[in-house]
């Protein structure tokens, strides 16, 4: 038998080397956390246009609400979510697609529609909330992925 020694032939951890010889696992989650922000700006599109359709169609699908510092008639608000929405959804297509552009756009838009949930919190108070997490993950998912090859 042999005496214990201390082992010092470690196997790597698995996935890709990367520079120091182990797997990158940081690399990992960004190329992972862009794609789920492509998936998800995508449906938060397509969510904002049927909101927008909504309150475009029918002002009595929202609850009114009293006196709010940023009180917008609802087909207004239908009209904002609408055209954020098919911008959003199409930056999503953009970001899946690998496009160049996608990325800067996405993370601008992502603010705007993160500032619009905020001001639309009176009207539909846990979608909001949902959306501004959603977006702030966007926003990180975007900006933590250092390489537009991975998408």
């Amino acid at each position: 038998m042999t005496s214990p020694e201390r082992d010092t032939h470690r196997a790597a951890p698995p996935g890709p080397a990367g520079p120091s010889g182990y797997g990158d696992d940081k690399s990992a989650w960004a190329t992972g956390g862009t794609l789920f922000a492509g998936v998800l700006m995508l449906v938060y599109g397509t969510l904002g246009v049927l909101t927008g359709i909504a309150g475009i169609g029918k002002d009595d699908v929202y609850a009114r609400i009293g006196d709010y510092v940023y009180k917008f008639n609802l087909t207004a608000w239908g009209w904002i979510h609408l055209v954020l929405g098919v911008l959003v959804a199409v930056t999503g297509w953009g970001i899946l697609k690998g496009a160049e552009w996608a990325r800067a756009t996405g993370i601008a838009l992502a603010a705007v529609a993160m500032v619009a949930q905020f001001l639309w919190l009176p009207y539909s108070p846990l979608w909001a909330l949902i959306s501004l997490a959603i977006g702030a993950f966007i926003i990180w998912a975007l900006c933590t992925n250092d390489s537009a090859d991975n998408v």
